[in-house]
């Protein structure tokens, strides 16, 4: 992984340093509320309804065992024990006290770790595929473009206050699994007509109030290209992008104003002044980068598949069977996996883990997967260098702590906000809903003969949850003081990408496991062969799942029809 230099540690340390001296000022009265807000957005830190809530960057969501130690260490010390993995591949601490969070800060800093630019008006988190490096379908490692895309981005003066957040998300595989297309700039390594590597480029993704698929402006893009063509799309975007209204504010609304083929024009004359500028990136500097994710020294083929009683296992214990079909993958070194971590056992909150689990975790790492930790978009974690002939004894190890839920792909591994439980933004509750629905729910035959299902949940309409690209999508709505959850089907965020539609009026809060449930029995009415969700979906339209729900219980329809505009 990344490894700071002087001067990046330098630029942490003198960043926490003016961060305790205007908390310090705050604290003092010497900065008013509407002085202090930029500065700890820019740190990271929001004020949320009963606390603050710090959000601290993990870059394409790469952890070494020491950095999550830390994270246990502040969980422990200055949180109430845990802390929220996010879908941006972030962690979130959600009882900190506002004192407290320069210390937070310096401790982060001692383990090459920052909360910069996790909020405000700026160019977030670099996200990217979980599985980069270590996939069978991967044309090229993308973690070394999103480091150099980080480096370019971090404290960039023209980009510090864009008109609104900024999000950008690599892939070099063929499936794509760090949902490019719905990020405001979505990056795919591809290979050019004559066989070199080079990128697509998508622009105006995003969820939210006004959700777009994102659109491509560049099928091919050479590598040296890379910098100054992001620089020329934020430069027509913090120009022309909208600062009077919030809600119209992200660069997915100025891409559908203007069209795509205007937009692509502007890009393209922006590009033509900078293209050769300094901004060019030499393979030297791509080499350089790339030698910070070299591959572990692995163990020959034979000694890390040598385990000669685990056949016997997978036939003779089905709770460990299970949990290698659907927590173990493919890992491109011969006898080694990738191994989730699901973080969606029922009785905890969807994407939660507490110190006690992210110390054992950094364990776990330093002993079977070279001291890497990986965090996906879905709030899962992955040790992504196990050896398989580990499994087993990692397995049982796993159990013990409620990390070795078989579930992943499955109905229960929800992608989950915080909802109302901690944000101020939010209309409804979202964790409670993943309780009832985990009750409801229960029975790992039935999880596994529904197979692949994706269930997101949003509080609100800013979608921290993906609520839009769910094969179930869940929005959290308030009517009158009471909670309601609007549903869509056959949402999706991989290559096929695509917005769920609206299933009708909303739900009452006690009836969202079992209106689910009916959607269920429909699709597996329906379904033919081995079809999932999606495909049985697209073939018969919302129409069956629409009179399941809604046509057999009228005694509900007034209350619905109360919020069908929703």
């Amino acid at each position: 992984m990344y490894q700071y230099d002087q001067y990046d540690q330098q630029i942490v340390n003198e960043r926490v340093a003016q961060f305790r001296d205007q908390t310090r000022r705050y604290l003092a009265g010497e900065l008013s509320e509407d002085e202090y807000r930029p500065l700890r957005l820019m740190n990271g830190l929001y004020i949320q309804r009963h606390a603050p809530m710090l959000r601290v960057s993990i870059p394409y969501g790469l952890l070494s065992s020491t950095q999550l130690r830390m994270l246990a260490h502040i969980a422990e010390k200055y949180d109430k024990g845990y802390g929220h993995f996010s879908t941006r591949q972030n962690i979130q601490f959600n009882w900190p006290s506002l004192e407290s969070v320069p210390d937070i800060l310096a401790d982060l800093a001692s383990v090459q770790m920052h909360a910069i630019q996790t909020s405000g008006n700026c160019i977030r988190n670099i996200t990217s595929d979980h599985f980069a490096g270590i996939a069978g379908d991967e044309l090229e490692d993308p973690r070394p473009y999103c480091e150099i895309i980080r480096q370019w981005s971090t404290f960039h003066p023209e980009f510090s206050f864009l008109p609104r957040k900024f999000k950008i998300a690599v892939s070099g595989a063929e499936n794509d699994r760090a949902a490019v297309q719905i990020h405001d700039i979505g990056i795919y390594l591809v290979r050019g007509n004559e066989g070199e590597v080079g990128f697509r480029i998508l622009v105006g993704g995003g969820l939210g109030r006004t959700p777009f698929i994102g659109t491509c402006i560049r099928e091919y893009l050479e590598k040296r290209h890379l910098l100054s063509y992001l620089e020329a799309i934020l430069r027509v975007y913090n120009q022309l992008g909208r600062r009077d209204n919030m809600h119209k504010a992200r660069i997915k609304i100025l891409v559908n104003a203007a069209g795509a083929e205007k937009f692509t024009d502007m890009v393209e004359t922006e590009w033509q002044r900078i293209k050769d500028s300094a901004l060019t990136l030499d393979q030297a500097e791509i080499d350089r980068v790339k030698g910070y994710f070299s591959e572990p020294e692995y163990a020959s083929h034979a000694a890390a598949a040598a385990d000669a009683t685990q056949a016997k296992r997978l036939v003779l214990q089905k709770d460990f069977k299970l949990w290698v079909e659907r927590n173990v993958k493919a890992h491109k070194t011969p006898g080694y996996r990738a191994v989730y971590l699901s973080l969606k056992h029922p009785a905890t909150a969807p994407g939660d883990a507490t110190a006690a689990q992210m110390n054992f975790i950094a364990d776990m790492a330093d002993r079977f997967s070279h001291s890497e930790i990986r965090v996906t978009h879905d709030q899962n974690l992955i040790l992504s260098h196990v050896r398989q002939a580990d499994l087993y004894p990692l397995w049982n190890a796993l159990k013990k702590e409620r990390l070795a839920t078989p579930n992943i792909g499955l109905l229960t591994d929800m992608i989950c906000c915080p909802g109302l439980d901690f944000c101020n933004l939010a209309n409804a509750g979202s964790i409670d809903i993943a309780k009832q629905i985990n009750d409801r729910f229960d029975e790992l035959d039935y999880l596994h003969d529904i197979g692949d299902f994706q269930i997101k949940m949003s509080g609100c309409m800013n979608a921290c949850g993906h609520h839009h690209v769910g094969n179930i999508g869940i929005l959290g709505v308030d009517k009158k003081g009471k909670e309601f959850y609007q549903l869509t089907l056959g949402g999706a965020a991989g290559n096929q990408a695509r917005l769920g539609d609206r299933l009708g009026p909303a739900i009452a809060k006690d009836d969202v496991a079992e209106t689910i449930d009916k959607v269920l029995q429909v699709y597996l009415e329906q379904r033919e062969g081995d079809e999932q969700f999606q495909e049985t979906y697209l073939r018969v339209g919302i129409e069956p799942f629409k009179t399941r729900v809604y046509a057999e219980d009228t005694s509900k329809q007034p209350e619905m029809k109360a919020v069908a505009g929703y």
